[in-house]
């Protein structure tokens, strides 16, 4: 008998066990313990995440905006200054009015003072200072858009410009092709395929240069590079072995 009553009480204790309900109960109860017990390390993870999370939208909105602001009204006078080709002035500001190089160093975490370290770059370029041209072209960061993608692209295109004057093909090669990828379009892509396809030659590639004549030739034929690639396009395939 008591034997009997032993294994009713195995079957019910299991049937309670098998309970959803029961099971529910169990679950929280040890989700309630785990939370008790670590309830203060967790709510220090999580106050510190909203701290995070606050401190980037505040950097955003009362720091990175009003400096973006600031190094937008700065550019205007260098802007004027590049646009009348006083690159010298427009560098290293009028005076009165800071350059594009003062910008860059003094507003470089904002998208302004990104784009005014891509004019400086392009300034100490007609200077005929290269290495300062990358180190600025460098600090431009790309952005999205069309209007934006022009400039990435041109960005590409100049450090690309300035390692075939270092006769650094093979890294020259790498930003022509970055700067044909970052900007489709009929006025500058075709531009930077020309240019691509003779630094590959420069490295005897002349396969893959064949490639990127044709591609001017195929997709952009009415424009300027478009118009005579078809000799360069030919000259390079009859030098591939």
């Amino acid at each position: 008998m008591a034997k009997r009553k032993s294994t009713a009480s195995k079957a019910k204790a299991v049937a309670t066990e098998q309970d959803p309900e029961v099971k529910i109960e169990n679950a929280l109860g040890k989700t309630e313990a785990w939370f008790e017990k670590n309830w203060k390390p967790l709510t220090f993870v999580v106050v510190a995440a909203l701290v995070v999370v606050a401190g980037f939208y505040a950097y955003e909105g009362l720091y990175k905006a009003p400096q973006g602001r600031k190094a937008a009204d700065a550019m205007f006078v260098a802007q004027q200054l590049f646009a009348a080709e006083d690159y010298t002035a427009a560098l290293e500001g009028d005076g009165v009015n800071p350059g594009f190089a003062e910008i860059a160093d003094n507003y470089g975490g904002t998208h302004e003072g990104r784009l005014a370290a891509h004019y400086a770059g392009i300034c100490y370029l007609r200077g005929g200072d290269l290495d300062s041209a990358l180190e600025y072209l460098a600090k431009y960061k790309a952005v999205k858009g069309v209007p934006g993608g022009i400039i990435n692209a041109q960005n590409e295109g100049l450090r690309g410009d300035i390692y075939v004057q270092k006769g650094e093909y093979a890294t020259a090669i790498d930003h022509f092709r970055r700067a044909v990828e970052a900007s489709d379009n009929s006025l500058s892509t075709p531009t930077y395929l020309k240019k691509l396809g003779l630094a590959l030659e420069a490295t005897g590639d002349y396969a893959a240069a064949s490639v990127a004549y044709r591609r001017v030739k195929d997709e952009f034929p009415m424009s300027l590079e478009g118009r005579d690639i078809e000799k360069f396009a030919s000259a390079a395939e009859q030098k591939i072995q």
